[in-house]
């Protein structure tokens, strides 16, 4: 019997692709309707997560989120009003253009779905009537509702793709601490029995898009693009 392809393995949902429960126990979110002043109570590390994590300590009670760059424990954090200071969390009508922020509410009152990377941030471009645009890592613009929230500042931990990882066994455990396997065998050097564009022999191109009618285990490679337009 031939074995499993990556996409069926995972489906299958053994220990090689799947995440350690602690590695993902704290919950990035913070609670809707915040308002006054919170306090740092601790910085954690997490293993399934590349940025340090703030424990923070409010009314409502304590959440977690992405620490921001030169954080310190007991530091107070403010939410709402209009004071632009590294920690504050804010809503988008209330931060200035070209702002640094990262932490930013799909919609309002969701606790904080983008850019939460260590390192990451983006600015805000530009106003537009109720819309606020702002620019993405990816060099787009993306509109959020003015009521969203998010954090001033810049993400910890900016220097982790600095420092050589030199051994490929801290590589593995990286990868495995995220559910991700590592190393990845290319599949035109598996055999023809273990992957669709296994084999290779005489290195024949293939069309990498499989048919519209494929069983699971042949869907691998690009999508079939649908047809569309005026049909002659």
């Amino acid at each position: 019997m031939a074995k499993r392809i990556i996409s069926q393995a995972r489906g299958h949902g053994s220990g090689t692709y799947r995440v350690r429960r602690r590695g993902f126990k704290f919950r990035l979110k913070y609670p809707p309707n915040l308002s006054g002043e919170g306090s740092v109570v601790k910085l954690l590390n997490s293993s399934g997560h590349s940025a340090p994590l703030a424990k923070v300590n409010c009314e409502k009670g304590i959440f977690y989120i992405p620490a921001f760059r030169e954080l310190v424990e007991g530091q107070k954090i403010n939410f709402g009003g209009k004071d632009i200071k590294d920690g504050n969390i804010l809503k988008l009508r209330d931060i200035p253009v070209k702002t640094q922020i990262y932490d930013i509410e799909s919609r309002p009152g969701d606790g904080g779905i983008f850019i939460k990377t260590a390192g990451s941030f983006v600015e805000v471009s530009r106003v537009i009537g109720e819309e606020i645009y702002v620019l993405m890592p990816s060099k787009k613009e993306k509109s959020f509702n003015k009521d969203c929230r998010a954090i001033i500042g810049v993400v910890a931990g900016s220097g982790r793709l600095e420092k050589p990882l030199v051994k490929a066994g801290r590589v593995y455990f990286i990868k495995k601490s995220k559910g991700k396997l590592w190393p990845r065998t290319s599949a035109v050097k598996m055999n023809v029995v273990d992957h669709p564009f296994g084999s290779g022999r005489g290195k024949n191109p293939k069309s990498k898009t499989a048919k519209r009618n494929a069983p699971p285990g042949r869907r691998v490679g690009l999508l079939r693009p649908r047809r569309t337009g005026h049909q002659n």
